[in-house]
């Protein structure tokens, strides 16, 4: 009786384990949705991000029809410069995101420089 109650405390355990999982895993899908929906809507939008640093990036962004280069650090932003439209490449599409799958089988034939 006593292997029984310990099996039926386990699957328990893992059951709201496996619950808890896949609700923050759908709460998490439908807050990206929303902000990526957000994020693209209006007058302002980031074209593209280049990080030179844990803390420093390079970003295009649009604003209105203006194209600027901005400099994003920790605790500041600072304008580059302003860009015409015909000095951007915006023919390529996005990056596609890839699955934790393709990512692991990449990591799987990786083999480091010597």
């Amino acid at each position: 009786m006593d292997s029984f109650d310990s099996t039926l405390q386990l699957i328990t355990t893992l059951f709201i384990f496996v619950a808890v999982l896949s609700v923050t895993y759908v709460v998490t899908r439908w807050i990206a949705k929303n902000q990526k929906g957000q994020m693209n809507t209006g007058n302002l939008e980031v074209i593209e991000t280049c990080r030179l640093s844990q803390t420093k990036y390079i970003q295009i962004i649009r604003t209105g029809s203006v194209y600027m280069v901005i400099a994003v650090c920790k605790d500041t932003i600072s304008m580059l410069g302003v860009l015409e439209p015909e000095q951007l490449d915006l023919s390529r599409p996005p990056m596609e995101s890839q699955s934790f799958q393709e990512i692991l089988e990449k990591m799987k034939t990786w083999k480091p420089k010597k």
